[in-house]
């Protein structure tokens, strides 16, 4: 059954075409936030130079949208990288960060559940979410979640044990991915009726 989200909040998958919201997605994010989501404080040219190439690298990337804007982002990425015949592998890594003011409404659950079902839908076997030990909110999501979160030297980690994907979760993606790339479409073309 699939979870509820909030009224006004999104989730969809993130396409080329979303490249400009993604790079000002991480030039709003706050210093804080910034640092919990890659670990290491990052300066606006580092986090523009990332937000670049975050949708041409092996992997998936999901926005959370708040009222159309993007205000959450999580990434999917194979561990060791993708294995012929086993989509992304036997084991991936989930990253994602919400936006300070937007958080505790749903949003980091969407998110971080679309991203599992995507793992388990491309053999994941287990996917892991690593963050530094002070990030609390994500330690606490990660074990809502299933994780088993282990503390060490400044950082958290944890590992998901994944489900086989099933015939009724590949539809339940198709039918998702479709959608998404609607409104990508869509996101996309709406800039292009505002100039007309």
């Amino acid at each position: 059954m699939p979870d509820t989200i909030p009224t006004g909040l999104n989730v969809r998958r993130l396409w080329p075409s979303d490249r400009a919201m993604v790079e000002a997605y991480f030039l709003r994010l706050d210093p804080d936030t910034r640092a919990n989501r890659f670990m290491a404080a990052l300066s606006d040219a580092a986090a523009l130079a990332y937000a670049a190439r975050a949708l041409k690298v092996e992997g998936l990337v999901f926005g959370g949208f708040v009222e159309g804007e993007l205000r959450a982002l999580g990434e999917l990425r194979p561990m060791n990288g993708p294995i012929p015949g086993f989509g992304l592998g036997r084991e991936a890594e989930a990253a994602f960060a919400v936006e300070r003011g937007f958080r505790r409404n749903g949003l980091g659950h969407a998110l971080f559940r679309r991203i599992v079902a995507a793992a388990r839908n491309r053999s994941v076997r287990e996917l892991h979410v690593r963050c530094l030990s002070r990030n609390a909110p994500m330690r606490r999501l990660a074990a809502k979640l299933g994780a088993e979160v282990t503390l060490a030297d400044g950082e958290a980690e944890g590992a998901l044990t994944l489900a086989r994907r099933t015939p009724i979760s590949l539809w339940q993606e198709g039918v998702d991915e479709a959608l998404d790339f609607t409104l990508a479409v869509a996101a996309a073309a709406e800039p292009l009726k505002r100039a007309a």
